[in-house]
């Protein structure tokens, strides 16, 4: 089932980018103000995944205004990628990065999860940050990703998830119907853009769901964690050894 944000005759991906592109000047505020701060934890965790592999080079797709591709200057790379298919919001985030003075190391680039405009094998790790939910083709994308990950290197998927406990389940679920959508669409004016996410995590593979996705696609050392009991999820999977013949 595909979830668009304004359910027009454009394509999902079409959708995405003007829902961005519409919340762009908006979104870091918004995001840090309903995830309550939580969602830089969950980078930071996340981020850390990679921290034994001491990746040079790294791909952050679905990037946004760059969050995670800040983050990802822990790991001391010597390049970072942003990648987002929303003009709007890389604007936003090259401020953002001459502002932190790291637009010598981190590059927005505007381009498409589904096309990724590089070369096979150039990336020593690759991050996402809630973004794999809203790809058009989630496996085309997912392959692309591997495509573009050296042999040995490792993705790191950070997406919503649904938590399954008491009280969280409850307590996120009235959360993400209600107090998202009211402060997102008053504080965005984007009154579908905030109702999408609930609706998208909703319908999204998580899991054992999602697990099997990756590995379908060619991903090996496949593995998850939660955080935060359950309201967001962290993938890992890693690229096989080319051995050579």
């Amino acid at each position: 089932m595909t979830v668009k944000p304004y359910n027009t005759d454009k394509s999902k991906k079409e959708e995405v980018a003007e829902m961005f592109n519409n919340i762009s000047a908006r979104y870091d505020f918004l995001n840090h103000f309903l995830s309550l701060g939580i969602d830089h934890l969950w980078r930071k965790k996340a981020v850390k995944q990679l921290t034994s592999l001491k990746p040079k080079v790294i791909l952050d797709i679905a990037t946004g205004t760059g969050d995670f591709a800040i983050a990802c200057m822990k790991l001391n790379p010597t390049e970072v990628i942003g990648l987002d298919i929303s003009s709007g919001m890389l604007e936003v985030g090259k401020k953002k990065m001459q502002m932190k003075k790291l637009d010598d190391t981190i590059k927005m680039c505007l381009g498409d999860s589904e096309q990724i405009p590089f070369e096979a094998n150039y990336f020593d790790a690759l991050t996402v940050g809630f973004g794999v939910r809203n790809f058009e083709n989630l496996e085309k994308g997912l392959a692309e990703m591997l495509r573009v990950l050296k042999p040995e290197g490792k993705a790191v998927i950070l997406e919503f998830s649904k938590p399954k406990k008491f009280p969280i389940k409850q307590t996120f679920n009235f959360y993400s119907k209600y107090f998202i959508p009211f402060f997102g669409k008053r504080i965005s004016k984007d009154e579908k853009a905030y109702a999408y996410l609930p609706e998208s995590v909703a319908v999204f593979p998580e899991g054992k769901e999602f697990e099997s996705i990756l590995h379908k696609v060619g991903y090996v050392n496949i593995s998850s964690m939660l955080v935060s009991g359950g309201i967001a999820t962290i993938y890992m999977g890693s690229k096989v050894v080319q051995h050579s013949s």
